[in-house]
């Protein structure tokens, strides 16, 4: 009803008081509005007298019927758009014939001078910005001075790649040695082996990781023989390839008959051998129910949540907390002697390990190789960025980690650390692509610790380790053509992947997948 009242005022107002539009108009357009005008004061009428009926008319149906009515009146809705189409032209006209003469020259000059006040502004904005332009190439170009491509690529590298936090290392093997401590009760007067205090180990306490987002922390437990007991490594010449396996052979000592008849159930041959040998698959679940038993005894329990993984030949820890995950492979292994060579239950690659069989590793020694490097090597150190983006390049094909990781830890113990700056990153990672393209030409890669008579001192390895012939890691190439022209074609990828990489930080356009390669 509101809306109705204000149009119908509104077009009252029209014709109560027309707007001059000037004395331009003919006679015949005089008379055509005289009877426009006369019709519309009908029409006016009409209208106050159904809205002075239906304003007596109450209930929805009154609304709705008035509402239906002025619907209906289809050429009252045409007549108000030729009404406004009237007023447009007479305001129009109406403003013409009032503007003086000299307003012209003066919207121009408004205009004028609002052009030039852009043309000021946009000047001082360009001016700024080349200013800032400048100020920006002359930062670069010092930085250059200061900073080559090879420094850009380490920068690069660093800052996106995800290192592996250093620090969580000593919280992990900490949290392993009290969960193997949390066992004592469990373990008191019984005959099984004896965790003692947890090494880390692998690329995640080396400094680098070949993983994208997941870092999984590798830690050895040694496993001491139980009171009455001894070790024997035997070695293992079934696998009828190069490299050392062992066989734990477990021995008993005199052990009184009456303790005897008293932890019959808990004797160590009987659960956790397999032919007086010391089973991997028993031994690591005996290790993961002991480990779900005990993880509620300890503080960390009330901040973490644990979660055992399924393995063959590892006891793999799930942690979880409100914030973060990590993942713990925790593997198990018998020291040779008093050195850092153990025996442990990691499996081959790619090869079927029996559960007696224990491989030799070198993890131990790795590790403190590479703490001996970071002791030495300059603040900005580029070793690992280098390792860390082989393995993001090139592993997982043909080349596993740990044959990348030899190449450095050759090249690392050849080249002085003072070249190993991050200028020099770029030099370094040609000189490791050259390292394995000799090496698959030769079809050999020579294991790092046995037979290395340069490792450092720090490193304690058995007498006649450096004495011996080196393990060939490219065995399998020398027996297998069609490996060996897999790893080749391989190694064409790894080498453009870093020709990618190269192009993209020096700002040039990337070649073809398939162009020949420098």
């Amino acid at each position: 009803m509101e809306a109705l009242i204000v149009l119908v005022l509104l077009v009252q107002t029209l014709i109560q008081y027309p707007h001059v539009v000037g004395d331009g108009l003919d006679e015949a357009t005089r008379l055509r509005m005289e009877m426009r005008e006369k019709y519309l004061n009908q029409e006016m009428t009409r209208l106050l007298q159904e809205l002075e009926q239906s304003s007596l008319e109450p209930g929805v149906r009154a609304w709705g019927a008035l509402l239906w009515a002025t619907l209906e009146q289809w050429h009252f809705w045409a007549l108000l758009g030729v009404l406004g189409l009237l007023l447009a032209l007479a305001f129009s006209r109406r403003k013409r014939s009032r503007e003086p003469h000299g307003s012209a020259p003066q919207e121009n000059a408004s205009s004028n001078l609002e052009a030039q006040e852009d043309q000021v502004n946009g000047r001082a904005n360009v001016e700024e910005n080349n200013a800032a332009g400048r100020e920006e190439r002359k930062y670069g170009a010092n930085g250059d001075q200061e900073q080559d491509r090879d420094s850009k690529l380490g920068r690069f590298i660093e800052e996106s790649i995800r290192w592996p936090v250093l620090d969580r290392g000593c919280v992990i093997t900490d949290l392993i040695d009290d969960l193997t401590r949390a066992f004592g009760h469990h373990l008191s007067n019984r005959f099984y082996p004896v965790p003692q205090q947890a090494i880390g180990m692998g690329s995640a306490f080396e400094g680098w990781s070949p993983r994208k987002e997941d870092v999984v922390y590798h830690v050895l437990v040694p496993l001491s023989p139980p009171p009455g007991h001894t070790f024997h490594l035997e070695p293992n010449t079934a696998a009828g390839m190069p490299g050392k396996d062992f066989c734990v052979r477990v021995e008993q000592v005199h052990i009184p008959e009456e303790k005897l008849r008293r932890n019959k159930n808990s004797i160590l041959l009987y659960n956790l051998c397999t032919r007086s040998y010391l089973d991997v698959e028993k031994t690591t679940l005996w290790f993961r129910l002991m480990a779900r038993a005990s993880w509620s005894r300890l503080p960390q329990s009330k901040h973490w949540r644990l979660r055992v993984l399924p393995s063959r030949r590892s006891c793999t820890l799930r942690l979880t907390n409100n914030r973060e995950s990590f993942c713990v492979e925790v593997l198990f292994g018998v020291q040779q002697g008093n050195s850092d060579i153990y025996v442990s239950s990691q499996s081959r690659e790619a090869l079927f390990t029996p559960s007696t069989v224990w491989p030799e590793t070198y993890g131990v020694a790795e590790m403190k190789f590479f703490s001996h490097i970071a002791r030495q090597a300059p603040p900005d150190s580029c070793h690992l960025r280098c390792l860390q983006l082989l393995a993001r390049a090139g592993g997982g094909r043909a080349f596993s980690n740990y044959t990348l990781k030899t190449i450095m830890m050759h090249l690392l113990n050849t080249i002085p650390m003072a070249q190993w700056g991050r200028r020099h990153c770029r030099q370094r990672l040609l000189e490791s692509l050259d390292y394995l393209r000799c090496s698959l030409q030769k079809k050999r890669l020579d294991c790092f610790v046995i037979g290395n008579q340069s490792i450092p001192p720090q490193i304690d390895l058995p007498r006649h380790f450096q004495t011996l012939q080196p393990p060939n890691l490219f065995w399998h190439l020398a027996q297998d053509p069609d490996a060996h022209r897999e790893a080749r074609q391989d190694f064409s990828f790894l080498r453009y992947r870093l020709k990618q990489l190269f192009t993209a930080i020096d700002g040039e356009a990337s070649s073809a997948p398939g162009a020949p390669i420098a």
